[in-house]
């Protein structure tokens, strides 16, 4: 089975997620292709986001299409298709880590099945690359907390840098424990603002997915599904 074409594509630009895998389900498996391509940057980010490491991306996603395809009578509408595909990549790539063995027990923490206990995976060493790109971050980031205004730059300091507790910090500060909370959710609030007014413009544009990149993966999973 090919691929939609144009005309096909464009008909059903305007069709709900859940009305496309409705008619896949019915036979119509050509219209995947609308899903890869709706959903390929919001599932390429997320599986950037966990495996860092681009050159693997592709081929995670492709797993995560393919099972996809291959569950998709699962799909019960509970939670949006865009979710449901992207906790599918979550576990793609957290598999992937895993089976690298690079997958650290923090990491672990956020994303722990609601089965078993977290399998203990040790982190790779530091890379020359990977120290220098920690310094740069580092250094972004003490630029940023120091554009705060003070209120909230010392309670950020205080308790995400030395680690105090909320009680020392609103000792050492002379003001309550709730306004220790409210000043640091602020503080987190204005620092993400300004780590990104730094990164400048191109912040929107990060981890994009470009449109060969798109056409391939679109191809190589139906060639694995062998529906072209």
């Amino acid at each position: 089975m090919a691929g939609i074409s144009g005309l096909e594509r464009a008909r059903a630009e305007g069709w709900a997620d859940e009305e496309i895998v409705k008619r896949v389900l019915d036979g119509d498996g050509g219209l995947f292709e609308l899903l890869m391509r709706r959903h390929n940057q919001s599932v390429y980010r997320a599986t950037r986001s966990i495996l860092r490491d681009d050159s693997e991306c592709e081929e995670v996603m492709q797993e995560t299409y393919v099972r996809a395809f291959e569950h998709l009578a699962q799909f019960e509408g509970r939670a949006q298709f865009s979710t449901w595909l992207t906790r599918i990549a979550v576990n793609e790539s957290l598999k992937r880590l895993a089976a690298r063995g690079k997958l650290d027990p923090l990491d672990l923490e956020h994303y722990e099945g609601e089965e078993g206990a977290k399998p203990m995976f040790h982190s790779e060493l530091p890379t020359p690359e990977s120290s220098a790109a920690n310094s740069e971050l580092r250094s972004l980031l003490e630029q940023a907390v120091l554009s705060l205004p003070l209120a909230y730059r010392t309670v950020i300091v205080l308790r995400d840098v030395e680690e105090m507790s909320t009680a020392d910090t609103a000792e050492a500060l002379s003001i309550s424990d709730a306004n220790v909370k409210v000043r640091l959710h602020r503080a987190h609030e204005l620092l993400r603002r300004e780590i990104f007014a730094r990164a400048g413009s191109s912040s929107s544009q990060a981890f994009e997915f470009q449109a060969p990149r798109c056409d391939r993966v679109v191809r190589q999973v139906f060639e694995r599904l062998e529906l072209s």
